[in-house]
């Protein structure tokens, strides 16, 4: 979407316009440019984009979300422009955030993806976009775009719709999550450990344990406003939860996928 030129010469957003948004998000630390190499606009990118993936996520999604606006507002998605980027180009941007859980469309607009309205494998591979974020730390892989649920209430709601074609709405986290975590075939606290079963098992109830932790940690009245975790939760805690939930709804998916 980043190029450094074309057939018929130059295209937008400038090498200016890149140092804006890299600084504007905190991001020079990543800029091969601020530690005197001469990059081109791609590699520029790519560099700043590959810093901020193990040191500043956040910074990162808002870059990425300047740039597009950027180009669309260049042009860049309208074929009679001098700055589109063209349509395998824009072809490619789809499919890759489509994997992350999030619809860019032709035209440049780029939203989350509304889970509400997808069933089965689809769901399955969105949510595993949203774990895959939360993995990384990614802040707004908490809620899930258009349910009200968090990542792993959506999950173990998922799972039961998969195999029942329905889930009980009103049971409270810890009877949704058991429920599910039965249809997969994990341990809970309530399985009595046994000197004869397989490793995991332990750690499926440890995970059983952690995802309560991680649902009593939501702030369930503020999940419109800012972070949807409980006031006064430090960074560690914060950033522990949301990985481990990525974790947790990861290896549930995956066990879906298994059967």
């Amino acid at each position: 979407m980043v190029d450094d030129s074309q057939i018929d010469g130059y295209r937008e957003p400038s090498h200016s316009d890149l140092e804006f948004y890299i600084g504007r998000f905190g991001l020079k630390d990543g800029d091969p440019k601020s530690q005197g190499q001469t990059v081109g606009k791609a590699k520029r990118v790519r560099a700043v984009l590959s810093w901020a993936i193990d040191n500043d996520p956040e910074a990162g999604a808002k870059l990425i979300e300047a740039l597009i606006s950027k180009i669309r507002a260049s042009g860049g998605f309208r074929d009679s422009s001098e700055n589109y980027i063209g349509s395998e180009s824009v072809r490619h941007a789809i499919d890759a955030f489509e994997s992350e859980g999030f619809v860019l469309s032709m035209d440049g607009s780029l939203r989350a993806k509304n889970l509400e309205s997808l069933r089965g494998r689809e769901l399955t591979e969105a949510l595993l976009g949203y774990a895959r974020r939360a993995q990384k730390g990614s802040h707004d892989a908490a809620l899930v775009s258009g349910t009200g649920k968090d990542l792993l209430e959506a999950t173990a709601a998922h799972v039961l719709n998969t195999k029942y074609g329905e889930y009980p709405q009103q049971a409270n986290f810890p009877a949704l999550l058991g429920q599910a975590f039965v249809v997969l075939g994990l341990a809970t606290p309530e399985d009595a450990p046994c000197s004869t079963e397989p490793p995991q098992r332990m750690m499926e109830r440890g995970m059983y344990q952690a995802a309560l932790g991680v649902n009593r940690l939501r702030n369930k009245e503020g999940t419109g406003h800012g972070r949807p975790w409980i006031p006064g939760l430090g960074e560690a805690e914060f950033s522990a939860a949301i990985e481990l939930a990525g974790t947790i709804a990861s290896y549930m998916l995956a066990k879906l996928n298994e059967r």
